[in-house]
């Protein structure tokens, strides 16, 4: 039977409260990752963001965060090619690694260098003992693009449950927004590894943006 797919209900007072005392938390930039050897120790639950060059990756992650330059972009698509680790939360038991993965879909980048990206996602993906979830980011604009079901797809081979978050809901009109909603409601029913929530999110707005909060602390 498939699962239904749904927006993500908002969570209840106290999962909202999880969410808001771990974000309010110190966040800092760890260090950025070119090949497994360089991982930090696996030592707390981590959760992982990937979307495709130009998504709104970075401004979701900065506003998620409440710090402006956290996580920053490159002006020129498939030049960043880091594994970027941020530590948030100072309490053992609780504190998170929000992992940014470069954007892909990019045109610009070098084939050596795309391969050379793609080979280090795989093997963080299947690699990663403390990796309990991944983000994957879809414009609601564009909905699900060919780059995106190949990301969604490693995900299904590697077993990492993902949730889909839609950016830039202001960016469209609410009648857009659901056939988007739609769409990738649909989309996502023939990838197993799929939660079956997604999160309408804009980092204009701060709208989702408590949702995904609590989703993370809730990990």
């Amino acid at each position: 039977m498939k699962a239904v797919f749904t927006v993500a209900a908002e969570p209840d007072a106290e999962a909202l409260e999880r969410g808001r005392l771990l974000f309010a938390g110190p966040c800092g930039f760890v260090k950025g990752v070119v090949a497994m050897d360089g991982l930090p120790p696996a030592d707390r639950v981590e959760v992982c963001f990937a979307g495709r060059s130009n998504v709104g990756k970075s401004s979701l992650i900065n506003a998620l965060t409440g710090r402006k330059a956290l996580a920053r972009a490159s002006n020129t698509p498939g030049r960043t090619q880091e594994i970027n680790f941020f530590a948030l939360g100072p309490d053992p038991q609780t504190a998170r690694y929000l992992v940014d993965l470069p954007g892909y879909g990019f045109a610009e980048a070098p084939k050596p260098v795309v391969e050379k990206w793609q080979a280090l996602l795989r093997a963080y993906l299947a690699g990663r003992p403390t990796l309990r979830r991944a983000f994957v980011l879809i414009d609601a604009r564009h909905g699900i693009k060919p780059p995106d079901e190949d990301i969604m797809g490693l995900l299904d081979r590697s077993a990492v449950t993902f949730q889909a978050l839609l950016t830039k809901a202001d960016k469209i009109a609410a009648s857009a927004l659901a056939a988007t909603i739609e769409a990738v409601n649909a989309g996502l029913t023939k990838h197993p590894a799929a939660f079956p929530e997604i999160v309408v999110t804009s980092s204009e707005t701060g709208a989702g943006l408590p949702t995904l909060r609590a989703i993370v602390a809730g990990v």
